[in-house]
């Protein structure tokens, strides 16, 4: 070790940890990245990449079975799991690698190990103590698990093993209907399992707008995925053969269902455990650490983003989040806290869904009075060629101001689409200016532009 003394100590190397740390060199700082895993993270390495890897093969198995439609002779298409894990495992690598080359290119020092509090300015390592100017917690965070149901990783699994089976399951229960659990629930049914999603509370997606979480319901009813919403599950008992699992719904009605396998994807809880925040001004609350707009703890020179500081959940969430510490503690000028109502949220399931913004009930509930858009994907050309019609994008504008309080779409690419909305939110863009934006033809982007025109009386295309 170079030294042991920084400007800035990092504790985890997720994409907030070394996002931060990467901004913190460029600002001219000293700075030290702790990771006790692999650099990127759970996000790079066991969540957010590497899903989408095994999505991406999922995509093409649906492609090819239904290449007929395309004029393609494509007879009974096969998988190997084993290569399609060892793909994905590949790309989690490769973009590791990728990390740990960015911050030697800013040199930043990279320390394997546990970091945890030692006193004010003070990381301790194993038997090596560093002095810090600033601390910066970002250790991220692990899966909840229910009261009454646990994860074992052979029959009950976590993302983690869920992400690198060594077989493909005949048939798969999925606790939880929130991004990550709808994204594993696609996997498996594109890759020919049997899928059944359960959901406490009464739909699917219950962060998102309530119209996409109905057309959501139905595409995946339609694919052949059994949803239960309003069920709490009672109890899994495991046997060789897999797994029972007793649902009551809120009618009181209990369900007797069985799977294989069973995944746990009921949220996150904060890693805030042997940091050695006891008798310090960190407090936590509900598995997350407090922090201000500015991300500060109740500990002077110390700071938490990411999973680990709470809701939304999302990677790009801690990278920002990230940057605005480094920054504040710079001492730059034009830093302004995190408008976490302007964080687009994407789930990669088929079909897409992406949002950002209030939805339209929460605008409602706020007191707007609203104009809502709403445009279907089976009148845009490209989709049609692409023979994936099924979808919608929906505006919500404040109808006195004209200012984009929220937009949520379901369908092809829908999340290579909501950065438009979100340069706009931005931007504090109105109504006038998206009627006024050209979007190019043929492409599902028109949608976007139609949507707003839809608001407004003005749609061309319905």
């Amino acid at each position: 070790m170079a030294q042991s003394r920084y400007d800035i100590v990092v504790l985890g190397g997720g994409p907030g940890g070394y996002v931060a740390a990467i901004r913190a060199a460029q600002l001219g700082m000293s700075v030290a990245v702790i990771e006790r895993d692999h650099l990127g993270g759970v996000c790079l390495n066991w969540g957010c990449i590497p899903t989408k890897a095994l999505l991406r093969s999922a995509e093409v198995m649906r492609l090819a079975r239904h290449g007929e439609a395309f004029g393609l002779d494509i007879k009974s298409p096969r998988f190997d799991i084993a290569a399609v894990v060892e793909r994905s495992r590949k790309v989690a690598d490769r973009l590791s690698r990728g990390v740990r080359h960015l911050l030697s290119k800013h040199a930043v020092t990279v320390i394997d190990g546990e970091g945890r509090l030692e006193g004010p300015g003070q990381v301790r390592v194993g038997e090596t103590l560093l002095e810090a100017g600033h601390i910066l917690l970002a250790t991220g965070a692990r899966p909840r698990e229910l009261a009454n149901v646990k994860a074992d990783e052979e029959v009950i699994w976590t993302y983690r093993k869920a992400m690198v089976p060594e077989t493909m399951p005949a048939s798969v229960i999925v606790i939880g209907s929130g991004a990550i659990g709808i994204e594993f629930a696609s996997f498996y049914r594109d890759m020919g399992a049997q899928v059944t999603v359960i959901e406490v509370v009464e739909r699917i997606l219950p962060s998102e707008d309530e119209e996409i979480s109905a057309i959501a319901r139905r595409s995946f009813e339609k694919q052949g995925i059994s949803v239960y919403t309003g069920s709490v599950v009672q109890g899994v008992t495991v046997s060789t053969d897999g797994a029972a699992v007793r649902v009551a719904d809120d009618a009181g009605k209990e369900h007797a269902l069985s799977a294989e396998r069973v995944i746990l994807a009921v949220g996150i809880i904060g890693n805030t455990e042997n940091l050695g925040l006891e008798g310090t001004g960190v407090t936590v609350t509900d598995g997350h650490v407090d922090v201000n707009c500015w991300l500060e703890t109740g500990e002077k020179g110390v700071f938490a983003i990411g999973d680990l500081a709470g809701p939304p959940w999302l990677a790009h969430k801690a990278s920002h989040e990230g940057i605005i510490a480094v920054e504040r503690i710079a001492g730059l000028d034009h830093v302004e806290p995190l408008d976490t109502g302007s964080i687009p949220g994407c789930t990669y399931c088929y079909p897409q869904i992406a949002s950002i913004g209030l939805t339209e009930a929460a605008a409602r509930n706020a007191g707007h009075a609203v104009r809502v858009g709403r445009f279907p994907f089976l009148g845009n050309g490209k989709a049609i060629a692409l023979g994936d019609d099924d979808g919608m994008v929906k505006t919500v504008f404040d109808a006195d101001t004209g200012e984009l309080l929220g937009a949520h779409m379901i369908g092809a690419e829908v999340t290579e689409l909501i950065h438009g909305f979100a340069i706009a939110r931005t931007l504090e863009t109105t109504e006038a200016e998206l009627m006024s934006t050209v979007f190019p033809h043929p492409t599902l982007s028109e949608m976007m532009g139609e949507s707003v025109l839809e608001a407004y009386g003005r749609a061309l295309h319905i």
